[in-house]
């Protein structure tokens, strides 16, 4: 963190605060490191809820496939499994089932992230006050949340992902055993996976932001009186 001091033609002294992005980065990786257990916690609450989404939305484009590839031969599984055949009658619509699992996986992953990012900031409530301290500006507070939960969320969201395919697939192997797989296009599954992955991160980033907010308006003093 540096201080730019310029002097206008006032005369007065103007003075701002600057820290560069490369070093917001390198604190919120530091951060998270001293944090080992605590952010893989978070990460891996996130790993579970996004897998939960992926594993949903895959599920869905695999049963897409096989009614693309198989028609009416794949539509008694696909029914049992919860899927509908669209008023059209040349594609699968979500089902309520489908619907209520995709709801709770969201509930689910938007709970857990705002609930940690809470506990983190409870936790750091010191550090905070000390950085006030030292004249870090609420954005600068606001920025390293931000890039923790951002790195956080890549990371987590992304393994997240890739398990929820992962695990559709295998379950799509075992429930739908009699259909043929081999015209199966991977092309949908990638995109619902990136689709959980792309959501994950954004809810990171959601979920912090309150939080964050919470942290960048801390008076230090009342911070610091409370550590006493």
């Amino acid at each position: 963190m540096s201080v730019a001091t310029d002097r206008p033609d006032s005369g007065k002294i103007s003075r701002q605060i600057v820290l560069p992005w490369g070093k917001s980065l390198s604190m919120a990786v530091n951060s998270l490191r001293i944090r080992f257990f605590r952010s893989m916690v978070t990460t891996f609450s996130l790993v579970l809820a996004i897998a939960f989404l992926g594993f949903t939305l895959t599920g869905s484009a695999v049963a897409r496939e096989l009614f693309r590839l198989h028609g009416e031969t794949a539509l008694p599984l696909l029914t049992s499994a919860g899927y509908a055949v669209d008023a059209a009658g040349h594609g699968l619509s979500a089902g309520a089932k489908e619907l209520w699992l995709i709801a709770l996986s969201l509930l689910v992953c938007t709970v857990g992230i705002v609930n940690a990012q809470l506990m983190s900031v409870t936790e750091r409530f010191r550090e905070i006050g000390i950085m006030k301290c030292l004249g870090a500006l609420d954005r600068i507070i606001l920025r390293l949340f931000l890039l923790e939960a951002l790195i956080v969320g890549v990371v987590g969201s992304g393994a997240g992902a890739l398990l929820g395919l992962a695990a559709s697939l295998a379950a799509s192997l075992v429930h739908y055993a009699a259909l043929d797989f081999s015209g199966l296009s991977l092309a949908p599954l990638l995109a619902q996976a990136g689709k959980a992955w792309a959501t994950g991160v954004g809810l990171s980033l959601l979920g912090v932001l309150y939080p964050a907010i919470l942290a960048a308006k801390l008076q230090p003093i009342i911070v610091m009186r409370e550590e006493h």
